[in-house]
């Protein structure tokens, strides 16, 4: 039954489903007929049964090795293991678009069955938008994208997989940055419905709030993933290299940053509307964008799939009328949603305005050190190149104020704060923060880390000093404050949790700033000395692996004579794609790490043989993915507060208490 003909005949009803999801709504909320607008919950359950069933037939034939299939021909073999068959499925163009389409699907439904509560006029054209961006990537799939495509006659044997992809990280990795790059698309969705309908207040804060956090934190999540991929899979030593396809995964990660903040002010206070809508529709725009990035061929990345300009031009095309024609309704109808709220500039509100003034300056200048390349080759054909002097450059006096900002704002009042009750509360985290910068100095030697390290700090401290405050600590029984302590909203511990993640990570990269590596070429039964490590070569053997052969060396590590670990870094050879990758070895007491990498061996004119060996010592380098995970477990976190369940008076009553 799971026959690729059945695959492909089910995407095209999912396409059909998809547009009629988007038509029929908008056409009953135009003529107010609810009946139509009812239409739009089943016709989007039907799309994403129908997207199921094509998936489904997509990893049945790979696991079966139908390699009449030109999509599993190319990207699978016999021998391939069965993680990687199914894997195999989002590792290639066809089968990721597919994938891009299912998630979006999927979140429409789901959408559908959690928004019964809303307006039956503002949910049919929430649920209507996102039908027709599922429509355009289903289409884009049956015309230039198609998974199914039969090849004549089939092969006994496919091609095999990238052999770089073929690693566990690649099992999660995509599929939860997908689901943050298109869990944007429900924000957005919500954000050109109210300019549909001329309405954005408290309660529509509310309902797009728990939405952007869920994208946001799966976007963190595979942001975080991919760059623990690239650490251990790519053997460069290192966990961002401003790629412009890793770019592209950040763009919407800062704005949509700033989106999360922008949409408290809008549920809290009813301002920042018109900031809001248009961040909303930015940041699925951004989400896209990368997504043209990657297939368009106009970027050189290890993570880019090579494609042909039919396939640019159609998602171009596609951009244009998602994004285009957002941008188009909010120049028509934002000058109508008026702000209600006011405040001062020394108040939540005023931080976060600040806030996010700062993400989308970064936002922007990333943008443009990614663009910019290729736009002058088109230009005139210069080749262009800018890296991570530019980035660090352009982009850490901003991160600077920022951090600053962040260890503020959640302290601060809304409405209008007090400036002396929110020195009482800082002063304290201030003076240790203060004091760390000379410490930090005189260890690092270079003021911008030691500075950026106190602000951590300062982020960190000034979490605790608040918590301090809100339970009374010191203050009052004990009692009395563990009451206080499970008396807090959940959401007030998220948005600590997220902000020391934040700092963790920093930390992690200021850490990774004072790594130390050698490169040597050595025959087996040499040590080196590295960062008050010994390393000594061992031993030297060939494995054979599933699909593959090995080359695998034996490091021994001690310290002042004691055994610390053993580590194995290899080079697999795929004899299918004639292709050598690195097998990294690390070691890791989530303080620092140990990492070693094994180079092409070489015949000296004696006969014993040498070895490349890179190795690194790389303190903190942990905290960069942990502090990436707790960022997302308090985006988690906030998803569990009652508020974003039930709305109801003795809520807010406590919120106000807060």
């Amino acid at each position: 039954m799971l026959s690729p003909e059945f695959g492909h005949f089910t995407l095209a009803l999912a396409c059909c489903l998809a547009g009629a999801q988007c038509l029929i709504p908008l056409m009953g909320a135009k003529v107010k007929n609810s009946r139509l607008m009812a239409l739009a919950s089943p016709l989007a359950w039907g799309q994403f049964l129908a997207l199921t069933l094509a998936f489904a037939c997509l990893v049945t034939a790979a696991v079966t090795d139908d390699f009449s299939v030109q999509n599993i021909l190319q990207n699978s073999a016999v021998d391939k293991p069965l993680l990687y068959k199914i894997t195999g499925v989002w590792g290639n163009h066809e089968g990721s678009i597919l994938l891009w389409a299912f998630i979006l699907a999927f979140f429409g439904a789901i959408v559908s069955a959690y928004s019964q509560h809303l307006p039956l006029s503002l949910r049919a054209k929430v649920i209507a938008i996102m039908g027709g961006s599922a429509a355009g990537f289903e289409l884009f799939c049956l015309t230039t994208s198609n998974p199914f495509l039969r090849v004549w006659p089939a092969p006994l044997d496919g091609q095999g997989m990238n052999p770089l992809l073929q690693d566990p990280g690649l099992a999660f990795h995509p599929p939860i940055l997908y689901m943050g790059y298109v869990g944007f698309a429900v924000p957005f969705a919500f954000a050109v419905a109210a300019l549909l309908e001329g309405k954005v207040d408290a309660a529509w804060g509310r309902w797009v709030r728990p939405w952007t956090v869920l994208a946001w934190a799966l976007l963190t999540c595979g942001i975080a993933l991919g760059s623990w991929w690239s650490y251990y899979v790519l053997g460069w030593g290192g966990y961002w290299f401003w790629d412009p396809v890793e770019n592209a995964s950040l763009l919407p990660w800062l704005t949509g940053t700033a989106l999360l903040h922008s949409a408290l002010v809008v549920e809290k206070r009813e301002s920042l509307k018109i900031w809001t809508i248009l961040l909303a529709i930015g940041t699925f725009s951004l989400s896209l964008s990368g997504t043209f990035l990657v297939r368009s061929g106009i970027l050189n990345s290890v993570h880019a799939f090579a494609s042909d300009p039919a396939r640019g031009v159609f998602i171009l095309l596609l951009l244009a009328v998602i994004s285009g024609g957002a941008l188009l309704l909010f120049a028509w109808r934002a000058p109508t949603l008026t702000s209600t709220g006011i405040f001062a500039f020394f108040s939540r509100e005023g931080s976060i305005v600040l806030n996010n003034i700062l993400l989308c300056t970064m936002s922007a200048v990333v943008l443009t050190g990614t663009l910019y390349p290729p736009f002058i080759q088109l230009i005139n054909g210069q080749t262009l190149s800018v890296g991570k002097p530019f980035f660090d450059n352009a982009l850490i006096p901003i991160a600077l104020f920022l951090f600053l900002v962040m260890a503020i704002g959640p302290v601060i009042a809304f409405k209008k704060g007090n400036i002396k009750q929110t020195a009482k509360i800082l002063g304290f985290a201030a003076c240790l923060s203060i004091s760390n910068v000379v410490i930090a100095f005189l260890i690092l030697h270079q003021i911008i880390p030691a500075l950026a390290s106190s602000l951590c700090i300062w982020i960190i401290l000034s979490a605790c000093s608040d918590f301090i405050k809100h339970i009374a600590l010191f203050k009052t029984s004990i009692s009395n404050s563990y009451n206080r302590i499970i008396g807090l909203p959940r959401s007030f511990y998220a948005t600590y949790i997220a902000h020391i993640g934040v700092a963790i990570t920093i930390l992690g990269i200021i850490g990774m700033a004072a790594s130390q590596q050698k490169i040597v070429e050595v025959p087996i039964g040499t040590t080196i000395h590295l960062a008050g490590y010994d390393w000594t070569l061992t031993n030297v053997d060939d494995r054979q692996g599933p699909n593959f052969i090995s080359t695998e060396a034996v490091i021994k590590v001690s310290k002042n004579g004691k055994p610390i670990t053993w580590m194995l870094p290899s080079r697999r050879f795929f004899d299918r794609q004639k292709q050598v990758i690195t097998n990294v070895a690390i070691h890791t007491n989530l303080m620092s790490d140990l990492y070693a990498v094994l180079g092409d061996s070489k015949n000296s004119t004696q006969t014993t043989p040498l070895f490349v060996l890179r190795l690194h010592y790389n303190p903190l380098a942990p905290w960069i993915w942990i502090g990436g995970f707790i960022m997302a477990i308090g985006g988690f976190i906030t998803l569990t507060d009652r508020r974003f369940r039930v709305g109801t008076p003795a809520n807010r009553k406590r919120i106000k208490e807060v």
